[in-house]
This record gives structure tokens, C-alpha cells and sequence, in this order.
């Protein structure tokens, strides 16, 4: 069956017999389980088409038919076309189930991807009998809201782009130097002085330009339930994010007593207004330790267990400088009997991995939580390449495979002279077709720990939704396929095929007003020329 699905499933047939029409007589019949489904199907295609999709006997023709079959696994699902006008959608599982509707709303055209009728309240496709699976089950994107703030709405937006690449974790990133995004109601000075900063660096750190308009915003935990919500509805895991014990110069300049003030003036910190690594990271003390059991008491509150089993605490790029020149942190260290700073950083970490643990919840964090050793029921994302993740793995811990090299989507996609605010390595569509997120040189067994992958989008040059749309797609959609399909080995893919599948798909992007980076290059306004980036040439290191 020549289709152009996105991503691709493992089998798809056609033997020409029975096709599906969708108009005003069909209806949707939902068995025990499939409730979700159900109501996402009659609000996207009835929306999209003008149908009421009403509820349909369980024999009923001219039917959406959602059914669970406990023998496919649970993210599994089987989409047929059948005698009497009817379309069979049966998943392992709940989940499966609704990426079947994934795969059906592709199959009825780029119309159903509207949000109101434009034309005729029709749609239809041939013959369809399709058999599909995830190859892994974290399948994720990294949307950092700390440096730019992005509204409740986009960020609803992008759970529903997710959702329609079959991507089932969001790692909701919502701490940093520059903002501090949630509301915790027991320090309010977090979201009061921490999340808004008095301007914003134009451009890379090391450009001369200014946006002089204060920024910031956060979410109310109204909010945050909402998101979770919504996520759940789609069968989609939140991570949430609180970096520490670094990138935590928000938080600071909210209590200056959670930073080193015996080695800086912490009551004259500010929000930080420019990007980099930051030296200001939190004091390795008591007080510090029970204001973030705070923070993450109200943090499990908000993210139950059944939709956000992990809790990511960054433990990322915290330099060790004020550490060292702080009596109270040597003092620490004598105490714990640590031989070092980096030690130190791993006891930080550990007590809040034993804590987390005590709660139901697994941590995770960047990979350079391994340094000074790794509590055992700790996971990894491993960032800065694919070494992290293979030492995390090869020592039994679980690992989502993010390098930057690959699968960061702040880098620019192209090394012409119009990429807006270039940054990082040329990492093209078919770049991110070609990247394989389980490494050659693991063991079969450590093999077994890389839970998936995961896209990671940085804002710090990204001040709005269009901008992030133009770094995000269409990569998002080449990153979907990893992550989703078995795909043959780099070398070896169709990336033809998939260029060919992708000129249905900007169609569907353009129907959902995706601003996606054009074939072509940058449009007009996409460009931001004078504005200083970062671009690094050469092919990036597999390192």
C-alpha cells in the first residue's frame, strides 16, 4: 500500500476490496476504554468536516468502530477498512487506540487537520489494512519555557502537534536563570520576582543587542492542571523540570539566601538577562534542601504519578567555582566525608533521588548526574552526546538518547547566510532521519535500558511560537519516524520515501498553521538578518 504516512507504520496492505467514506451518517462506536478516542475523534474530524459523529450501535454501518485486543501491545493498534462502510480501529490498549486515530485523520486527507469545514462535509480513502507498533516507548520533545515564556495556549498547541506525530512524552521544562514558569504557592516571590527579568538578550550572548522589553510569565497551578489534563487526554507523559543546583539564578534572586552568600552578594541578583552557563548556583545547605521538598511537594501535586512517573531535576552545567570558595560548602563537604565539589553535586542530587523514590517517583536528569555517582534507581538523558547514555546504560540505569549533536532543534537546519540566528551544528531534515538513538557499541542487555529518544528545543533565540515552529519542523516530523518506526540502519534509509511522504505532510502543517522552515529556505519574514548566532561548521562529533 503506497501511503504517505507520517510516521511510517510496519505494515500497511491493500487488496483493493472495501473503502471508507466519512459524511453525516457516520457514527463512533466506543468500547470500555476507548472514551478518550471517542471524544478527540468527534471534536478534530467533527470539527474539521462539519459531522456530529454521533454514538452508533455496536453493529451499526457507516462506523468508527474503537476497539482494545489485550493480545497487541499496549501501544499497538490495527486500523481496517470492512464490508458496510466501516473503519475498525483496535488497539492493545487505550493508547493504541488513539494513535490509530493518529493514523486515520492522516488517511481522510489534510483537510481533517482544519478546524472548521471549508468545503463539502466529506472524506475518503481506499482499502486500508494496517498493522503498527512504537519501536520505542519514550518518545519525546524538550520545550525549554524558561527562557522565553510561551502561553498556556501554544503550549496546549504543541501537546496537540505531538500527539499527531504519535510523540508521547513532553518534557516541560520550567526553570532556569532567566524565569522560574510555575506558580508554588507557599513561595510566591518564585513567580512574583523570579519569572519576569527587566530585558532580554538579542541573539547569542556575545551579541551587542538588546531587547529592551521586560519579559516573563508563568503558569498559575490552574494552569499546570490544565496542561496535565489536556496531555493525559492524549496519552501523553509530562516530565516536569526544576533545574538544579544549577541554572537556578531565578530562584535566587527570589531568596537570596538559597545562593552562596558567603562567597557573592546574592541580594543583588536579578533575573539573568543573558545566556550561557551561570556561576550562581545553589548553596549546598539544609535551608536549600527543605525549600525544594517545597517545591516538589507542591510539584507532585500538580503532576500525579499516573501521568508523570519521573521528575526531572536538570543537575546539568552547575560549575563548581562559589563551591569551592564557600567555607560553608568546604564545611559540607568535610562533614559528608566527600572528596570534592563533584561529590558534593552527587549528594545534592541523591537526596533528592531517595526523596523522590520515598514518593513514587523516579529522577531524572542530564548526564552529568553521573558524575560523582548515580543513585541506582536514577535515569539519564544524555545530552552531550551518546557517551553519557552508554556508561548510564552499561551501569543499569535507564537512558533517553537526546545529544546534542543530533536531535537538538535550536541548531540551525541549513548553512546558508538567511538561517535566522544560526546556532550550533547544520543539522538538516534528513540529518535527523539518519540519527539512530541506540549505539552501536552497546550490549544487548545495556540495550534494554534506552527507553527512547528525545528531541530537546532551547529558546534562548526562539522569542515566539513562529520561531519555534521554524526550529521544530518539519525536523519534528523526521524525528517522529526514529523514534516511532523500525527503521533499517542510518545508511540504509529512505529518506527519498520520506521526502516524497513529507509533500503530504506540509500540507497537513500548513492546515494546523505550522510556521515550518520551507524546502525552499526561510521566508522573508523568517529571517533575522544582523542578529548574531553561533554557528559551528563542520559535521558534528559522535562523541
Amino acid at each position: 500500500m503506497n501511503t504517505d504516512l507520517i510516521p511510517a507504520p510496519v505494515r500497511a496492505g491493500d487488496q483493493g476490496r472495501c473503502g471508507f467514506l466519512l459524511d453525516a451518517s457516520t457514527t463512533i462506536t466506543a468500547a470500555p476504554g476507548t472514551e478518550s478516542t471517542e471524544r478527540w475523534l468527534r471534536t478534530t474530524l467533527g470539527a474539521a468536516f462539519g459531522l456530529p459523529l454521533a454514538p452508533g450501535g455496536e453493529d451499526a454501518e457507516g462506523a468508527i468502530r474503537l476497539l482494545t485486543d489485550p493480545a497487541l501491545e499496549p501501544e499497538a493498534y490495527r486500523l481496517t477498512t470492512l464490508p458496510g462502510n466501516i473503519v475498525a480501529l483496535t488497539g492493545g490498549g487505550p493508547a493504541g487506540v488513539f494513535w490509530g486515530a493518529q493514523t486515520l485523520r492522516q488517511l481522510l486527507g489534510p483537510r481533517a487537520f482544519r478546524k472548521a469545514p471549508a468545503d463539502g462535509g466529506t472524506a475518503a480513502f481506499g482499502f486500508t489494512d494496517i498493522e503498527d507498533r512504537p519501536r520505542f516507548g519514550w518518545r519525546g520533545l524538550m520545550l525549554d519555557v524558561a527562557r522565553h515564556f510561551m502561553p498556556k495556549t501554544d503550549v496546549l498547541r504543541y501537546l496537540d502537534l505531538l500527539a499527531a506525530h504519535k510523540l508521547n512524552v513532553f518534557h516541560f521544562h520550567l526553570t532556569d536563570d532567566q524565569g522560574w514558569r510555575v506558580e508554588i504557592k507557599r513561595y510566591p516571590r518564585l513567580t512574583e520576582v523570579g519569572a519576569w527579568r527587566s530585558r532580554t538578550k538579542y541573539g547569542h550572548r556575545a551579541s551587542e543587542l538588546w531587547d529592551e522589553t521586560p519579559h516573563g510569565g508563568y503558569y498559575t497551578q490552574d494552569d499546570i492542571r490544565e496542561i496535565v489534563a489536556y496531555a493525559a487526554e492524549r496519552h501523553i507523559r509530562v516530565v516536569p523540570e526544576i533545574d538544579i543546583p544549577g541554572h537556578s539564578q531565578a530562584a535566587i534572586s527570589a531568596y537570596p539566601e538559597l545562593g552562596n552568600a558567603d562567597v557573592v552578594d546574592t541580594a543583588a541578583l536579578s533575573v539573568w538577562d543573558t545566556w550561557g552557563v551561570n556561576p550562581n548556583v545553589l548553596a549546598p545547605s539544609d535551608h536549600t534542601l527543605r525549600f525544594f521538598e517545597g517545591v516538589f511537594e507542591e510539584l507532585l501535586e500538580l503532576f500525579p504519578a499516573d501521568i508523570s512517573p519521573f521528575v526531572h531535576v536538570g543537575g546539568d552545567e552547575c560549575p563548581k567555582d562559589q563551591w569551592k570558595q564557600s567555607p560553608a560548602a568546604r564545611a559540607r563537604i568535610e562533614e559528608l566525608g566527600l572528596a570534592d565539589e563533584d561529590e558534593l553535586q552527587s549528594w545534592f542530587i541523591r537526596h533528592f533521588d531517595n526523596w523522590l523514590t520515598a514518593r513514587g517517583r523516579r529522577l531524572i536528569g542530564w548526564d552529568e548526574i553521573l558524575e560523582g555517582g548515580l543513585a541506582a534507581g536514577a535515569a539519564v538523558s544524555s545530552w552531550r552526546g551518546y557517551a553519557g547514555g552508554i556508561a548510564a546504560a552499561e551501569a543499569g540505569h535507564d537512558v533517553v538518547m537526546c545529544p546534542e549533536q543530533q536531535v537538538y532543534l535550536d541548531h540551525r537546519q541549513h548553512g546558508g547566510p538567511d538561517e535566522p540566528m544560526p546556532i550550533g551544528y547544520v543539522r538538516t531534515l534528513e540529518d535527523v532521519y539518519r540519527f539512530e538513538p541506540v549505539p552501536p557499541a552497546l550490549s544487548e542487555e545495556a540495550a534494554r535500558h534506552v527507553l527512547g529518544a528525545q528531541a530537546n528545543v532551547w529558546t534562548e533565540v526562539m522569542q515566539n511560537r513562529a520561531r519555534v515552529d521554524y526550529q521544530v519542523f518539519p525536523r519534528l516530523a523526521a524525528f517522529a519516524e526514529v523514534a516511532w518506526s523500525a527503521l533499517p540502519a542510518p545508511a540504509d534509509r529512505d529518506f527519498a520515501d520520506f521526502e516524497r511522504r513529507m509533500s503530504t505532510h506540509y500540507a497537513r502543517l500548513d492546515a494546523l498553521g505550522v510556521d515550518y522552515r520551507p524546502p525552499g529556505g526561510p521566508l522573508p519574514w523568517q529571517r533575522r538578518p544582523g542578529i548574531l548566532g553561533r554557528p559551528i561548521e563542520g559535521t558534528p562529533p559522535n562523541v
